[in-house]
């Protein structure tokens, strides 16, 4: 089987952009635009990838990491001199890929055609092409007789005639990998840029009768590149609308998905329900026969199965089965919630462990806390965590419940079966089965507002 290799062209700065962020780094659905290309990339047989980098070289090699080989284009030079400094494949026979890093769209079904095409034609060179509506700006492929590549043909310099051709360069290639870097070396810059332009190549290998070919992909939104900030959201509207199908061919009901937004990385279990204004981002994973939103936010964390949260923010959490949450609860980073509980109206929990069939249905906030099973936590429960230093844990057992309108001053401790009464601070260990009231007195004065009116008439 004939070897394989790719290149992914990751160098340029992005000016279009308008950015301090590296064009490649721009997240399409929750992943930067690059790591798009390398994961497609990376689910093909290939012995090796090796990334171009240049401007944010450091960003760009910690956002990809061990998944590429990297070589530095430190000048920008054009897209062949880019090509050029892949030095580690020189020599190696095979099929080497090249693939811009700001085509996120790209899929490894398409990449696995163009392969295919190229060495079923035996050919040198292959171009990946595609049908445009609208091809103004990009190159044309202009075919003989034969339907064969004549030639490539940049829009500035097409005759009219030659504009009319709706088949573009994508600037995706396959090339057999000796004739790459043999023709790289007669590729000249005797242009008004002053640049090495990859497609110079198909042309010196048509001159010297070798076989160019061309393959064209029905899916012309997968070639769309990324140059500033209107494709971005080209590109998002794709990348959504094909997740979305994903998941809704695996049994999840959107119920609208232009107003849904789903990762790229989310799992989501059948029969579950997103309504509108769901934003769920990051590696979450959402379990069967869930309901989701409206107007709700899930970032990596992980939701088991028949679970609710209805216009509620859940960070980096786990939510475990039967669960209900919302309206308008916030789940912080770190938090364990079990089976069956209820966390209603306007309660906030962070870094909090919640028991089984536990409570906190409105107006409280339980952060740094443990709480056990069948704990009623009554409206206006505060954990008093933080001492204006250091943060400290409130300890809730089993079966205890805490009264309306109380705080829990930690590190404190509620002991098994216990009460607090409402109102209460509570600032000392309350035992097991034991009641804690720890209030002022009410004191009732009789005939103290007639007093008052006395004193007001005088």
């Amino acid at each position: 089987m004939t070897k394989r290799y790719a290149v992914i062209l990751a160098a340029g700065q992005g000016t279009r952009m308008k950015s301090s962020l590296y064009k490649v780094l721009h997240p399409v659905c929750g992943k930067p635009m690059v790591q798009h290309v390398i994961e497609q990339l990376a689910s093909l047989n290939l012995e090796q990838m090796v990334t171009i980098v240049g401007h944010g070289a450091d960003k760009v090699k910690a956002e990809i990491g061990n998944r590429s080989a990297f070589a530095l284009q430190a000048e920008q030079l054009g897209t062949a001199h880019a090509v050029m400094q892949a030095t580690q494949l020189e020599g190696k026979e095979g099929t080497t890929i090249v693939v811009c890093g700001d085509t996120p769209l790209i899929t490894a079904e398409t990449i696995q055609s163009l392969l295919d095409h190229h060495e079923q034609q035996g050919a040198k060179a292959t171009i990946l092409t595609a049908h445009a509506e609208d091809p103004t700006g990009y190159g044309r492929i202009i075919r003989n007789q034969e339907g064969l590549v004549a030639k490539i043909v940049e829009h500035k310099d097409a005759s009219e005639q030659e504009r009319n051709v709706q088949e573009i360069n994508t600037g995706t290639y396959c090339f057999d990998n000796g004739f790459l870097f043999d023709t790289l070396k007669k590729v000249s810059n005797d242009n008004v840029q002053g640049e090495y332009y990859l497609p110079d190549v198909i042309e010196i290998l048509k001159n010297e009768g070798e076989v160019v070919s061309a393959f064209q992909t029905p899916h012309f939104e997968e070639t769309l590149g990324v140059n500033d900030r209107f494709a971005l959201s080209q590109a998002e509207e794709f990348m959504k609308n094909r997740i979305s199908k994903k998941h809704m061919l695996n049994g999840v009901t959107i119920i609208d998905p232009s107003h849904t937004y789903i990762s790229v990385d989310a799992e989501i279990g059948r029969d579950t329900v997103l309504h509108p204004g769901t934003t769920i981002s990051g590696e979450t994973v959402i379990g069967e026969n869930c309901f989701v939103g409206p107007n709700t936010e899930i970032k990596d964390s992980k939701i088991a199965n028949n679970t609710a949260i209805k216009q509620s923010v859940v960070h980096d959490s786990e939510i475990g089965n039967d669960v209900t949450i919302g309206p308008f609860a916030h789940i912080r980073p770190q938090s364990s919630i079990s089976d069956e509980v209820r966390i209603g109206n306007f309660v906030e929990i962070k870094k909090t462990k919640f028991g089984k069939g536990s409570k906190a249905s409105h107006l409280s906030y339980i952060g740094d806390a443990e709480v056990g099973q069948d704990v009623n936590l009554g409206c206006g429960s505060i954990t008093v965590n933080y001492d204006g230093k250091n943060k400290f844990l409130t300890k809730i057992e089993n079966g205890a419940f805490i009264g309306c309108n109380s705080n829990l001053v930690a590190p404190v401790t509620v002991g098994e079966g216990a009460y607090v009464a409402a109102g209460s601070t509570i600032t000392e260990d309350v035992p097991g089965n034991a009641l804690s009231v720890a209030r002022a007195r009410q004191v009732n004065k009789e005939n103290y507002v007639d007093n008052m009116d006395v004193k007001k008439k005088s």
